[in-house]
């Protein structure tokens, strides 16, 4: 089962909100993430959400990428 620490990579108003709020919210929802950030997000890939970020196919082949160099090291 995963696990992580909300306030370390949410935004201080997010980091007491259910997951279902969390996924729904925009992406500068996520710690780092500007309100500029999320409007380059819309633009270039249509992502307005953290869920949407999440399932973004670019991130999944990212992280695809990361396990099988994790794997052979």
């Amino acid at each position: 089962m995963a696990s992580i620490e909300l306030d370390k990579v949410l935004d201080k108003a997010w980091a007491d909100k259910s997951v279902p709020d969390i996924l729904a919210a925009p992406v500068s929802a996520l710690k780092g993430v500007s309100d500029r950030d999320g409007e380059l997000l819309k633009e270039a890939f249509g992502v307005t959400t953290v869920r949407e970020l999440a399932e973004l196919k670019y991130v999944r082949w990212a992280q695809a990428l990361t396990a099988v160099d994790t794997a052979v090291r």
